[in-house]
């Protein structure tokens, strides 16, 4: 896959907590991604757009806010970046999602 993400998997308190999700590509090219997520009014992530370079890495931090108990998940929609690009939310409409995968999440 070019681009994998550790862990794949996150348990996070209930009442509020954090999980930090490295995302590595492992391509020759630069790659856009976007985060979205099953569960908006529970969970934010930073950043929802980015770019990894080739060969590079990009954290991404989810934040469970307090809620109840629930299984959620967060897809990482990603394609190799527009040439140029510098700015990634305008850029990732620009292009056609090329593969994505999820990130199970767990609140207890």
């Amino acid at each position: 896959m070019p681009l994998t993400v550790e862990p794949l998997e996150a348990a996070v308190p209930a009442a509020g907590g954090k999980s930090t999700h490295q995302l590595t590509n492992n391509t020759d090219q630069r790659m856009i991604f976007k985060i979205r997520s099953t569960n908006n009014d529970e969970y934010r992530v930073r950043p929802v757009f980015g770019f990894v370079d080739p060969a590079g890495n990009a954290s991404i931090e989810v934040t469970r806010l307090n809620g109840p108990p629930k299984d959620d998940r967060i897809v990482v929609q990603f394609a190799p970046a527009p040439k140029n690009a510098s700015d990634a939310k305008e850029a990732f409409g620009q292009t056609e999602v090329t593969s994505m995968f999820s990130i199970n999440l767990s609140a207890t």
